[in-house]
């Protein structure tokens, strides 16, 4: 009522400054700064900060998030995301690290898949199998970047032209993601993708969590809670089998709380072949919150909450201490995890999961939201 009552008495003169007004308050909530160049292109940091003063950086190259810093329940801040200090660091690092993973991210089989009866083949970058879109997949180009300025809380879009038959993939696709940092600390990612010919997709985000903070111990004490009652076990280059299998009565069932740790280790085959858990959980879709991480010792609280039928959970089984990130950070065993929303990986061929043909004409829209707080 009070905002309505101020613009009911307000002269005509404070309307032709509104937008410069809501522009200016944008600009004070991104800062833009240069952070390299690749391939002749501008790679900017973007720094999102919100009304309590919590920021999240985002690179538009790979469309990284690169720094997520967020209280402890004593108010203590901390970056709880892996990534790099420097352009050259993540130039040279790990690509995955908080990144846009497309045109398909997760594995496709023995890297060919088949539309309308015309077989494409990729590149071939994990096993047999080609993973997150190739080596040259959207984690890995220039996005162009804009600050969205008439956006309540601080954003920032990212668009991408994705030529026909780059990385093998038919149609030119373009993608646009917007990131948003809102007051309740959610980063909201706003998928948006169309095509020229048909074609799939499955995009997700990348980033790495320690609750903790990066450095400080492993994940294993992590509190996961999945809604999820059933998961796709995968074959021996963990590719999925086909089989619909219930969680119940395994080491996959995280419909009620247990720590990532308790039964990483038991005699069970897929964890076995995945050195831990690196599976797709076949989301129920049923309650608001997907999934809830909670860190025992900070109280932190990471929610995800998404509209897409799949969460690949990963816990970190190949870190081996090799890559170094912020402060010198080690990205040692199990010192993070991936909460993957997206579809099943394999999907193309696999006809009897969710599909992730997009067509001409359609448009492919999706939202996943990544929320913090503590307890």
């Amino acid at each position: 009522m009070k905002r309505i009552i101020l613009l009911t008495f307000a002269i005509a003169g404070i309307a032709a400054i509104l937008p410069s007004c809501n522009q200016s308050k944008s600009k004070e909530m991104v800062k833009q700064e240069m952070y390299g160049t690749h391939q002749g292109k501008d790679v900017y940091m973007f720094t999102l900060t919100n009304k309590s003063g919590n920021i999240v950086k985002i690179t538009n190259f790979g469309g990284k998030i690169n720094w997520i810093e967020v209280p402890d329940r004593d108010g203590k801040k901390a970056n709880i995301t892996f990534g790099y200090d420097t352009f050259e660091g993540t130039i040279k690092g790990d690509m995955s690290y908080g990144s846009l993973v497309g045109r398909y991210a997760n594995r496709i089989a023995n890297a060919k898949f088949t539309l309308d009866g015309v077989e494409y083949t990729l590149p071939v970058n994990n096993g047999p199998n080609t993973l997150h879109g190739g080596p040259g997949g959207w984690h890995s180009v220039v996005w162009d970047a804009e600050v969205v300025k008439d956006s309540e809380f601080p954003a920032v879009k990212l668009t991408y032209v994705s030529p026909d038959m780059e990385m093998g993939f038919p149609g030119t696709a373009t993608a646009e993601v917007v990131y948003t940092w809102t007051d309740d600390n959610e980063i909201v990612m706003d998928y948006k993708c169309t095509t020229d010919k048909k074609t799939v997709i499955n995009l997700t985000n990348h980033a790495y969590f320690n609750l903790k903070g990066p450095g400080n111990g492993d994940i294993l004490d992590h509190v996961l809670t999945l809604k999820a009652s059933a998961f796709t076990p995968v074959d021996s280059v963990m590719i999925p089998t086909g089989e619909i299998r219930p969680v119940a009565g395994t080491p996959f069932d995280f419909t009620t709380p247990h720590t990532i740790g308790e039964r990483i280790g038991e005699n069970y085959d897929q964890l076995i072949l995945g050195r831990g858990y690196d599976h797709n959980f076949v989301l129920d879709n049923k309650e608001t919150v997907d999934v809830e991480v909670y860190e025992p010792s900070t109280g932190r609280v990471l929610e995800v909450i998404t509209d897409q039928p799949g969460m690949q959970l990963y816990t970190g089984n190949f870190l081996d201490g090799t890559k170094i990130g912020h402060g010198g950070v080690v990205y040692a065993h199990r010192t993070g995890f991936c909460l993957e929303s997206g579809h099943y990986p394999d999907s193309p061929n696999h006809p009897d999961f969710p599909t992730t043909v997009l067509n001409p004409g359609e448009t492919f829209n999706s939202q996943t939201i990544y929320r913090f707080s503590v307890r």
